[in-house]
């Protein structure tokens, strides 16, 4: 079963949208086909004078834009279903960016050292790349080849913290370190600022957003409507809450435990969580309980899981399940809540439910704080 079906529907303040992005420039593409140990060898002229040839049509470059195409309408299809709103995007049509603010933007991935030209160009003084290594290769970007480009310049800085795709849970988990090192690098560069994952729709604008909540001192809805007046985009907002509150309480945890009984299979595995949905996690098995068990330290917050028994997605009918969703699917979920109905995190979980939620001087200023104190290193 493919692990999309089974993803848990956006509870972002939005509703579904349909939004389309065109290219907003068209890149020169340069085919570099050296390997590892030829790339160590070429120095700065070398890569510039490649950046500045003319891309010729070569036999097989409609059998590439044909694989691209194909590429990005699985893309496209998986991000629809992840994100809960209908997203397209087009990598064939190279690079696309908006301007959030005079000196913020956001778009899609670099995509050739030729990019690296353009961004210059308009301004640009720090690349932040926020793509693993699996969404650079399914496209076949050489992010290698950019970076060491960008790094025979000393007026641009290419940057990474990788945040794993369509995944709610581990944007909020990276967000105060991934917002933390953008904040030092525009203090330390200045100018214009690029942030940018595969498509620029999910957590690129996510972090972006982040950074004019925390940092620029915006309220979230007014961040919200600026950005998305700017980039038709879709952040987890809820995601950026729960990072909110976790910087606040100090991601504060509670101890989960879940368990499945049977003593007729041999495996059973956990997704979805905190993990994600494309990762898995196994269970344990207590023989003098026939029970399988996982243990599970989390912060405040729904969880939507479901189990692998035996490499069958099901359901365990004795924990909470969720509606079913319009495709069917039904999950189980976990509601991590403070005991304390007086504590601190208790009261921010209630305010961040508000259409107004906006931090206190007090609150923000813990926030920099916070961002200040955090390692480069994650």
């Amino acid at each position: 079963m493919n692990c999309l079906q089974n993803l848990p529907r956006s509870s972002s303040v939005f509703s579904s949208q349909s939004i389309k992005i065109h290219s907003a420039i068209h890149p020169c593409f340069v085919n570099i086909t050296t390997n590892h140990h030829e790339k160590r060898l070429m120095n700065a002229a070398s890569l510039r004078q490649m950046c500045s040839v003319k891309a010729t049509p070569s036999s097989t470059s409609d059998v590439n834009m044909e694989e691209s195409d194909e590429k990005s309408d699985v893309y496209s299809s998986n991000m629809t279903e992840a994100m809960g709103a209908v997203l397209t995007y087009r990598h064939e049509l190279g690079m696309n960016y908006d301007f959030i603010t005079p000196d913020l933007i956001v778009g899609s991935c670099l995509q050739t050292p030729a990019d690296v030209d353009k961004l210059r160009s308009i301004g640009v003084k720090t690349v932040y790349c926020l793509q693993q290594n699996s969404d650079l290769e399914y496209f076949s970007v050489d992010i290698e080849a950019i970076r060491e480009y960008a790094s025979t310049f000393d007026d641009i800085q290419h940057l990474r913290a990788e945040i794993r795709d369509f995944d709610a849970y581990d944007l909020r988990l990276r967000l105060p370190h991934v917002v933390s090192k953008l904040h030092k690098a525009i203090n330390r560069n200045g100018g214009i600022t690029y942030i940018h994952c595969t498509a620029g729709l999910g957590r690129a604008p996510a972090t972006a957003l982040a950074y004019m909540f925390w940092v620029q001192g915006y309220q979230l809805n007014d961040a919200v409507t600026s950005l998305q007046s700017k980039r038709a985009c879709f952040p987890k907002v809820d995601a950026i809450k729960g990072a909110t509150i976790d910087i606040l309480t100090g991601l504060k945890r509670k101890p989960v435990t879940l368990t499945w009984k049977g003593d007729e299979c041999s495996t059973v595995e956990i997704s979805g969580l905190d993990i994600g949905w494309g990762q898995k996690v196994p269970l344990i098995y207590d023989e003098s309980q026939g029970l399988w068990t996982l243990h599970r330290d989390l912060p405040e917050g729904r969880y939507e899981y479901k189990y692998i028994v035996d490499g069958e997605w099901v359901t365990n009918k004795n924990e909470l399940l969720t509606l079913v969703d319009k495709d069917g699917n039904v999950n189980n979920y976990i509601q991590v809540n403070d005991d304390d109905p007086e504590s601190v995190s208790t009261a921010l979980w209630e305010r961040v439910r508000s259409d107004d939620f906006d931090l206190t001087t007090n609150e923000r200023q813990v926030i920099l704080q916070a961002l200040d104190n955090f390692s480069d290193e994650e």
